[in-house]
């Protein structure tokens, strides 16, 4: 594993409560000796042992790509099971259009040469910390969640949103996919911090993006429709490329 920011603590246990044994720079290799939730623990420089976050360090073998066909990318159908997520004002779950939208931006990144690993690809129960380690198991490059949004009152709130939990890498995915987006009929509601486990908890640049209000006629009238879903991946797909190609 390396690190990837600036200084890491290396823990006695795994949670920030326990004391720090060492601390690390970014570059820094590490060498895991095992896992546990969503700590790690690893030996630095043969010596010292002890427990790092997962989220901020990255697996050394991930190459870093500037095109789509070089590309591992972890999709993140939300919910799913007995989770249905938010429901429409018609009851219908936002679990089944997550992972339509998926399965569609699943075919077009297929197509384009990248290699594409599903966190479900049915309606089954996915445990949310179980959803970012998908992406350290595949040695991901990036990981994209879909989501619909609901507000408190039916037909108050409208658009899309791309959301980050770090600076840097996710953040300017968040902002290359959300510039993209020009080519649905829902308001742009740009890009936001979002304090979500499978963004927080991941070891690789990750975005949340909410697709429309699912309790909103207007929104929910396009989150059902095929040419919705068709438009948001495309340009979803689009967005990912441009950030492979302009990432350094």
């Amino acid at each position: 594993m390396t690190v990837k920011v600036n200084q890491l603590n290396i823990r006695s246990g795994p949670s920030v409560t326990y004391s720090v044994r060492a601390k690390v720079k970014q570059g820094q290799r590490l060498q895991v000796i095992s896992k546990k939730s969503n700590w790690i623990k690893v030996i630095y420089k043969h010596k010292t042992t002890g427990w790092v976050a997962a989220w901020l360090v990255q697996n050394s073998n991930v190459q870093n790509v500037t095109r789509l066909s070089e590309a591992t990318i972890v999709l993140d159908p939300g919910h799913g099971g007995s989770d249905t997520g938010a429901l429409s004002m018609s009851g219908q779950p936002e679990k089944k259009f997550t992972l339509q939208v998926a399965k569609r931006v699943e075919r077009k990144l297929q197509a384009r040469g990248a290699r594409v690993v599903m966190t479900r690809s049915s309606d089954k129960t996915v445990p949310l910390a179980a959803r970012p380690e998908v992406a350290n198991s595949a040695s991901a490059n990036i990981f994209v969640s879909f989501h619909f949004d609901s507000s408190d009152e039916n037909n108050v709130a409208s658009g899309y949103t791309c959301y980050f939990y770090h600076d840097g890498d996710s953040k300017q995915l968040a902002e290359s996919v959300n510039k993209k987006m020009t080519n649905l009929p829902v308001p742009s509601r740009g890009t936001e911090f979002g304090n979500f486990l499978v963004i927080r908890d991941n070891s690789v640049p990750a975005i949340l993006i909410e697709g429309g209000y699912i309790n909103t006629s207007k929104d929910f009238k396009q989150i059902k429709s095929p040419a919705y879903q068709k438009k948001l991946a495309t340009d979803v797909v689009n967005g990912i490329a441009n950030y492979f190609k302009n990432h350094n």
